[in-house]
């Protein structure tokens, strides 16, 4: 843990969020994390209790003189996005995130620092912990398992929490205030293919050393897609030189832009120059293209040993030719918000090897019969070579409200504070404020947070000068709540 972060403004934040990154925290595997905060909360004497997924829940009395203010719900959720450079050798399940400071930013060697959400529990252990800021009565949800299904929220019970607004720091960029989200499915195609024995030279394809991302926040930006990128090159040497492909493996999470692909592939005998030529062909193309978003791209082919067996020649032309056909990426933008991506989805992991082809999308859209449009678009695509293709995890959107009293109260505090108007507007990601919503009815919602870049990708930093001023905003927010009627 790096003693140069616990020494950063505000030091109670920032020590909370390594306290937090020294305890392994992968989504589906947090019973670790969930422990540390239920000692946290018992150890300060609160009520702390856990539902029986997982969800902590930790309440605070009001400070004196404030009993009467509105209740509010600190809310953040507990796991992270583990993801890795392929040359770092780090182990998500037995080690503590390693962070340090590069300039204005925190960051992480080589891997995600899990700022996103570890700054907003760090900011709700903060105020939980302190004993000079004035608030009235306060609740805080540790929710779980956010990245990978959002079940944490989905399994909150009915009417668990007391107050009346509120307030998820899940949001990454300083001086905008989100009072909207996309929802989100689950796509899973499963093939069974042919395989049969391998006749040529072995080559080992590497793609490397794209940018990567959230595959919402971040999907507008339209960085490379390592999946289909080495899809477009596979069937390229398919039709030009008749390769057989033995293996397909790329990226890692659903919510992550895969950054990275790898290939087993034979050639006949006589296409290994023309296949080095294509190769060559699409590394300058591929730099060509992504330049400004992926600039460090790298694709290499290497001789490597004969594999088992390979895909036969028809099957492996019904998956590269599905694969390369299927939607990705930015869809169609809102009508409501300028510059908002409505709909998208995101060719999220492929693993192909020993007769079998997985593949898992997130398709994310505001607009609940789009996203479900877009699902079936990509079911049909590999309905057409006979594979098998589940729908699962549909989350709901979160409904802007305009009229949010809570949104009133806040523009006025960041104008004073900031010097300047907030950003009001809905995110292309999932927050946990739609699916809260069904379950908690009377929360009156906003969404907030410092800078953060870059997350679901080892290229995560947080902006050092936004938490300082997010810290100082929550405490503002939380003096002037409303009063109850």
């Amino acid at each position: 843990m790096s003693n140069e972060v616990r020494s950063l403004a505000p030091k109670v934040l920032w020590n909370h969020f390594e306290d937090l990154n020294a305890v392994p925290r992968p989504s589906k595997k947090e019973e670790r994390v969930i422990q540390f905060i239920m000692d946290f909360g018992k150890n300060l004497g609160l009520h702390t209790e856990r539902d029986e997924i997982g969800n902590v829940l930790i309440k605070k009395p009001a400070t004196p003189g404030f009993e009467n203010k509105m209740g509010v719900v600190l809310q953040s959720h507990l796991d992270m996005v583990h993801q890795k450079n392929s040359d770092t050798d780090f182990d998500f399940l037995t080690q503590g995130i390693q962070s340090y400071i590069d300039g204005d930013w925190v960051k992480a060697k080589g891997t995600t620092l899990g700022a996103d959400n570890g700054i907003g529990v760090a900011s709700a252990m903060a105020v939980l912990s302190s004993t000079d800021i004035e608030h009235g009565p306060i609740e805080s949800i540790f929710t779980i398992d956010e990245e990978t299904g959002m079940t944490g929220a989905e399994a909150l019970t009915p009417n668990w929490v007391e107050g009346d607004i509120l307030l998820n720091m899940d949001t990454e960029d300083e001086g905008e205030l989100c009072i909207g989200c996309a929802g989100g499915v689950d796509t899973t195609v499963n093939f069974q293919y042919h395989i049969e024995d391998p006749t040529g030279t072995a080559f080992n394809i590497n793609l490397t050393g794209l940018f990567g991302g959230h595959s919402g926040c971040d999907i507008h930006l339209q960085r490379g897609n390592s999946n289909k990128l080495m899809a477009r090159l596979l069937l390229k040497l398919y039709n030009e030189c008749n390769i057989q492909v033995s293996r397909f493996e790329g990226g890692s999470l659903r919510n992550a832009i895969p950054r990275e692909a790898f290939a087993t592939i034979v050639i006949p005998d006589g296409n290994i120059a023309k296949a080095h030529e294509i190769v060559n062909h699409l590394t300058a193309v591929y730099k060509s293209e992504f330049y400004k978003t992926d600039p460090n791209l790298k694709l290499e082919m290497v001789a490597t040993e004969k594999p088992k067996d390979v895909a036969t020649g028809a099957d492996a032309s019904k998956i590269l030719n599905a694969i390369h056909a299927v939607r990705n990426g930015m869809y169609r933008m809102s009508n409501d918000f300028e510059d908002l991506v409505e709909t998208s989805t995101n060719t999220s992991r492929v693993v192909m090897e020993d007769g079998h082809l997985k593949i898992d999308f997130l398709t994310r859209s505001s607009v609940d019969e789009a996203k479900w449009d877009l699902a079936s678009q990509i079911e049909s695509t590999f309905k057409l070579i006979g594979a098998e293709v589940e729908h699962a995890g549909s989350y709901p959107g979160w409904e802007p409200n305009p009229d949010s009293e809570i949104l009133k109260v806040m523009r006025g505090i960041h104008e004073d504070y900031f010097k300047e108007k907030p950003i009001v507007n809905a995110v292309h990601a999932g927050l946990e404020c739609g699916i809260i919503s069904r379950t908690q009815p009377k929360l009156d919602m906003i969404s907030f947070g410092p800078t953060i870049k870059n997350p679901h990708s080892p290229d995560e930093k947080c902006h050092i000068g936004t938490v300082e001023r997010f810290w100082g905003y929550l405490k503002k927010v939380l003096v002037e709540v409303p009063n109850k009627n």
